[in-house]
């Protein structure tokens, strides 16, 4: 599982129906509705957020916005408090930096066009769930 605080438009079409997979595991596993999962590193800042199911809600949201903007059907109905509004998630430059790095080693593999169009991009935009503050890589990565 890997919840990703780069905005899902960097994404390829398979990390993008992956993180939406994974993120309604994540929903589920947030309203307790599963025994698998419960202590995966990944879901460390939802589960620390004031209102996790709302912080997950508009997690799922945003990707469900770019799925549509693709020209995807995902089925938004799945999506649980959606519409509210919550504090945003901050995520260190450390971990940014990770992340952008592991996605363009995925896309290398899986996808080099549209790696290409990231050549220039040194900060990539981060998902609207979370904002950037100083730091190293977060302690829950896995590495």
């Amino acid at each position: 599982m890997r919840l990703w605080s780069l905005h899902p438009k960097y994404l390829d079409t398979k990390g993008l129906l992956a993180l939406w997979r994974e993120s309604l595991l994540a929903q589920k596993v947030l309203e307790g509705k599963t025994k698998g999962y419960r202590h995966h590193p990944q879901l460390v800042r939802f589960k620390s957020h004031p209102f996790p199911q709302k912080a997950i809600g508009c997690y799922l949201a945003v990707l469900w916005q770019e799925a549509n903007h693709r020209g995807f059907s995902f089925d938004g109905k799945k999506i649980k408090n959606a519409k509210k509004k919550v504090k945003i998630i901050a995520v260190t430059e450390g971990q940014i930096r990770y992340e952008w790095n592991h996605l363009r080693k995925k896309l290398s593999l899986r996808d080099p066009e549209k790696l290409k169009g990231f050549s220039k991009i040194k900060v990539p935009q981060l998902h609207p769930s979370f904002r950037k503050i100083s730091g190293p890589v977060a302690t829950w990565e896995k590495r």
